[in-house]
């Protein structure tokens, strides 16, 4: 039995929690943290728990309660605090998106790992999507032809009051806007498919519906592959009706999530024939169509992952190494939209962006944060549209 603590009891831990209830015989809730313990009473009390309350997350690792696996559900800027001090202590950690606000934390991150000889797995739960799967097994299966050209439309709404909420809309809280804190889903399932990093990365960062935040409302990053190929990246917390999806244009079709295959055939003076490639659309869709659905999707998925991972001795899918890959790239689309210029990847620790004191420093401040509440009300929250 894996004894969890989840350290943060806001909105997020709630998936975090329905996804560990669903493993009753493999895994228990010992324990439950959050600054409001208040909060942490009330997720206690919801979900029926027997478990102890802490305010803090050190009191909480020295309690002598055992506890195997810790979930950080907590603000981005106390991410790679409370990991490192939950890795030095012996356990495992889960920690939610993104893995911390800068390279240095995420070496930090995995030097107490490797130190401490435990596991360090990042959520990215959407790998755990059907449709997300799907999408990277018929990517790899090569029917389509080669990668040219990605599409990462991150669209996501948010309304005016939800940078009311005390650490949001701030650098050195929130450590960025949705191209940290939203696409970085879709900047991982970017990295996961492509299987690589970028060469080069340009960007444009602006925050045009919240005057009550410091931070990109919405940023547009044009990425470039080694091989010559491109990729676009749209983060956005103004477009109404979320519409997020991922396509990716190959060589010989085109095959997007939502799922949506498309494959021209040119005529004798290179346009499209009408009706296109229906055959190897056909072959396409059959391959889709025939691979297995995931036993659990999302959150759920990721944590069976981990838990598995614990049982076997195995590593998760998604390590710590996935998550700096994906905090790297943010970091090169922060660099070049703060800076206006291209910024060539890797970025090395002389790099400014490589710390967060550095992104700080050149942190285009688009307004000042006007108003602060120090908790919403339990309201619904949408986690993204993968349908």
């Amino acid at each position: 039995m894996i004894n969890v603590a989840i350290v943060g009891t806001g909105g997020i831990a709630h998936a975090h929690m329905e996804g560990l209830l669903t493993f009753p015989g493999r895994c228990r809730v010992a324990a439950l943290c959050d600054i409001y313990p208040e909060k942490a009473e009330k997720m206690k009390k919801d979900f029926g728990l027997d478990c102890e309350v802490f305010d803090d997350h050190e009191r909480m690792l020295s309690s002598g309660i055992r506890i195997d696996l810790v979930h950080v559900c907590t603000p981005p800027y106390v991410h790679a605090q409370i990991s490192i001090n939950a890795m030095n202590r012996g356990c495992n950690v889960l920690v939610e998106k993104p893995m911390a606000t800068c390279l240095a934390e995420c070496d930090a991150m995995l030097r107490a790992q490797q130190e401490n000889r435990v596991m360090l797995a990042c959520i990215a739960q959407n790998r755990f999507r059907n449709s997300i799967y799907r999408l990277k097994k018929v990517a790899e299966s090569s029917l389509a032809g080669r990668l040219c050209c990605v599409h990462v439309n991150s669209f996501w709404w948010r309304g005016h009051s939800y940078y009311d909420l005390w650490w949001r809309g701030l650098w050195e809280k929130e450590g960025g806007g949705p191209t940290l804190n939203h696409a970085v889903h879709h900047i991982d399932m970017l990295n996961w498919i492509e299987g690589r990093l970028p060469v080069e990365v340009t960007a444009v960062l602006s925050n045009v519906m919240h005057d009550n935040s410091e931070v990109e409302d919405i940023s547009l990053a044009c990425l470039r592959y080694e091989d010559g190929s491109l990729a676009q990246v749209t983060s956005s917390v103004i477009h109404h009706g979320e519409e997020q999806g991922i396509t990716l244009q190959c060589a010989d079709a085109s095959i997007a999530a939502p799922w949506h295959v498309r494959a021209e055939l040119g005529q004798k003076n290179g346009f499209p024939q009408e009706g296109g490639n229906r055959e190897l659309t056909e072959r396409i869709e059959a391959f889709y169509n025939g691979i297995p659905e995931l036993a659990f999707e999302g959150h759920t998925g990721e944590i069976d992952d981990v838990l598995r991972a614990l049982e076997t001795g195995k590593g998760p899918l998604i390590t710590g190494e996935d998550g700096r890959k994906t905090v790297e790239l943010i970091s090169a689309i922060y660099k070049a939209g703060c800076l206006k210029q291209t910024v060539t990847l890797p970025l090395d620790e002389k790099d400014d962006f490589y710390t967060f004191e550095g992104l700080l420093r050149h942190a285009v401040r688009f307004y000042e944060k006007s108003a602060a509440v120090e908790n919403f009300g339990e309201e619904r929250i949408t986690l993204g549209n993968y349908s």
